[in-house]
């Protein structure tokens, strides 16, 4: 009943059309203005700011030539093993001797190197083609080494030119010594198979750990070098370990890719 008489009183009573009607409260413009900036704000950063991103892949410390598998051109027995694992070699130095059905031969070298592996020993037979050594190109020991970034193909066409890469060596403790600079030095155009990795590293286990999830494309990447580190590289930190690397030391990379505009996550 008391709610019924107030509705017939307000009724009765003339309408206030004198009065202002409020449309918003201060807080809701302070709100809405506040909105429209961020808004503003965000739009130009889509547009005019940038967002840098990585890729990490697997890594492995060569020098630039890369290395070769040495197949035996005969079949038949090794007699004698002329060489030792890691000694250097100049090209055409005899490896092997194998006895065949028309007398002793050698198996010598293509190219000057440092063998890296032996996979052939006295009394073995082998068959015309077998590889038996994996000989890495490097003619003085003062050359520089170079690391070799195997990039999904997805993300190549993103690496530009002279991007700087990190690099955690699996012989480096990278909480004390950190990460290894370099600065991308050329981008393959074609993706690499599992046997041409191989034969570029000369080492058939890696061609295939490298393409297990896809074909990647290689990336070289020249090591940042320094006077004042022990390895004559540079590290991200003072010093870097005290001690040099060697070749076919494996690593994982993380390679800087071209910065992007957020707005082209927008864009088809």
């Amino acid at each position: 009943m008391q709610f019924r008489q107030q509705a017939l009183a307000k009724l009765q009573s003339p309408e206030e059309l004198d009065l202002p009607v409020r449309l918003a409260r201060p807080q809701g413009w302070l709100a809405l203005g506040v909105t429209v900036v961020v808004m503003a704000a965000a739009s130009v950063w889509a547009v005019t700011g940038s967002v840098a991103s990585t890729v990490g892949a697997p890594a492995v410390l060569t020098h630039g030539q890369g290395s070769y598998l040495l197949q035996s051109p005969v079949a038949g027995q090794v007699t004698a093993v002329l060489a030792e694992q890691g000694q250097r070699l100049p090209a055409n130095a005899p490896v092997l001797k194998v006895r065949t059905s028309e007398g002793d031969s050698l198996v010598r070298t293509v190219a000057a190197g440092r063998v890296t592996t032996l996979a052939a020993s006295i009394g073995q037979i082998i068959r015309t083609g077998t590889t038996v050594a994996a000989v890495e190109k490097v003619a003085h020991a003062s050359d520089p080494l170079y690391a070799t970034v195997y990039v999904p193909a997805e993300n190549a066409a993103a690496v530009p030119a002279h991007a700087s890469v990190d690099l955690t060596l699996s012989s480096v403790p990278s909480q004390r010594y950190g990460v290894l600079r370099g600065t991308v030095k050329s981008v393959d155009r074609a993706a690499q198979s599992a046997q041409s990795i191989a034969s570029f590293l000369g080492d058939s286990q890696l061609g295939e750990q490298f393409t297990r999830k896809g074909r990647p494309v290689a990336v070289l990447v020249e090591l940042d070098k320094s006077s004042s580190t022990k390895s004559g590289y540079r590290w991200s930190t003072a010093g870097g370990p005290p001690f040099r690397l060697d070749s076919m030391t494996l690593a994982t990379g993380s390679v800087r890719l071209a910065d992007q505009h957020p707005v082209d996550w927008l864009l088809p």
